[in-house]
């Protein structure tokens, strides 16, 4: 009997969903439900083998969502309930250091995960809620919960201790957890299909650039460096978040303007990042008004891309050698201004792009090599598939 499994992303206002059968490794059904709660109304869209519902829906909240969704699984195909469910994954955020794995969800696996909601309020309470709610809607089914923050817990103590006071560190968890831990263990496994070496004996630079970004150090298939740390405010600039900043920042606003904490924390999360540097977030509009020699837009993108540069160098002295750099993610994988602009001046370094095979990479769904063949080091381009990576952890788990 072919396995199935769902994947749930849950988020504060929607929800998103992915149907995998997992013996042919492909998506039979997706779809989300968004403004969840909203005074507006909801509004569904689901793509199955008979068709799309795409409409708007009466969602107050998760679990009128995910009945929405189900119903629309019962027009347009799968029928849930006829193809049986191996397993349900979710997507958590953040399992502080409690979870290095993949764990089956309990009462008891929920009160942790609330408990750890004070390191990612604006997460673990959706992720939460959209656990609960298919577990009650799906009693029978075994259900998976997957933590981004999972995949870095190799990090070696150097790497994830910051230089705070001890209290700090052991009794408030202040350490280097790390984001976007699926994306990171699936892009460096498929990376090291791609190039046919062993994972084990491979040291990789990845690279997830999306509207939130983060980089990672990986050797022999586990992290021993990332750049997002206690948040994902953390490392790499953004879409709208800043991150690397002087902490003394947020005192300076305090004592010149009396800005509050939630001030500055929406003003570093939302207002930040492309948003706060020219106006946009959208990297393609960014680079159309670069390249229109809008000042303001191309300074944002000589940011952008030089916190990218002073990663890179920093992992490959983290790591002693590499074997490949990995770019994923919507800007990773379709911006070809942005490779290039992130990797030039790296050539001594042995980090070159072919620019014919870096214009060509911007769309498919398979690994591209954009490096010249008798490039030292290889560059990839390897599109991200987080549900995936969720799917397989979660089959893994159950059997």
């Amino acid at each position: 009997m072919t396995p199935y499994v769902l994947v749930i992303n849950s988020g504060s206002s929607s929800l998103k969903y992915r149907l995998l059968d997992m013996e042919a490794r492909t998506p039979v059904a997706r779809g989300s439900v968004e403004r969840i709660g909203e005074r507006e109304g909801g509004h569904l869209t689901h793509h199955g083998p008979d068709g799309t519902d795409d409409r708007d829906a009466d969602v107050p909240d998760h679990e009128a969502g995910l009945r929405a969704a189900l119903d629309a699984f019962g027009t347009y195909g799968p029928d849930l309930n006829a193809a049986g469910l191996a397993a349900i994954g979710h997507r958590v955020v953040h399992g502080g250091d409690r979870f290095r794995d993949p764990v089956l969800l309990d009462d008891e696996v929920e009160r942790v995960i609330d408990e750890l909601a004070v390191l990612a309020p604006l997460h673990n309470p959706a992720n939460l809620e959209g656990i609960r709610v298919a577990r009650r809607l799906f009693p029978e089914a075994p259900h998976v919960a997957v933590f981004d923050t999972a995949f870095h817990q190799t990090l070696p103590e150097p790497a994830y201790t910051y230089a705070v006071p001890e209290r700090w560190r052991t009794e408030l968890g202040v350490r280097r957890y790390g984001f976007h831990g699926t994306s990171h263990a699936y892009v460096s496994r498929v990376a090291a299909e791609t190039l046919r070496l062993p994972l084990a004996e491979t040291d990789l630079i990845v690279l997830h650039l999306g509207n939130g970004a983060s980089a990672a150090a990986i050797h022999g298939g586990r992290s021993v460096d990332t750049s997002m740390g206690l948040t994902p405010l953390e490392g790499l600039v953004m879409g709208t978040r800043s991150g690397d900043l002087d902490p003394e920042v947020t005192m300076y606003l305090e004592r010149v303007v009396g800005m509050g904490s939630a001030e500055v924390d929406r003003g570093l999360n939302r207002e930040s990042g492309l948003l706060g540097l020219c106006g946009d977030n959208d990297m393609r509009e960014v680079v159309r008004r670069a390249e229109r020699g809008e000042e303001s837009a191309a300074l944002a993108l000589d940011v952008y891309c030089h916190r990218i540069r002073k990663y890179v160098g920093a992992y490959l002295a983290v790591l002693g050698r590499l074997d490949a750099l990995i770019f994923t993610a919507g800007v990773g994988e379709h911006s070809v201004a942005v490779r290039a602009r992130a990797l030039s001046g790296l050539e001594g370094l042995g980090l070159r792009l072919d620019e014919d095979r870096n214009r060509e990479a911007v769309y498919g769904d398979e690994p591209r090599v954009i490096s010249p063949d008798d490039a030292p080091i290889a560059v990839l381009v390897v599109p991200t598939d987080e549900e995936l990576q969720i799917a397989d952890e979660a089959l893994g788990l159950v059997g």
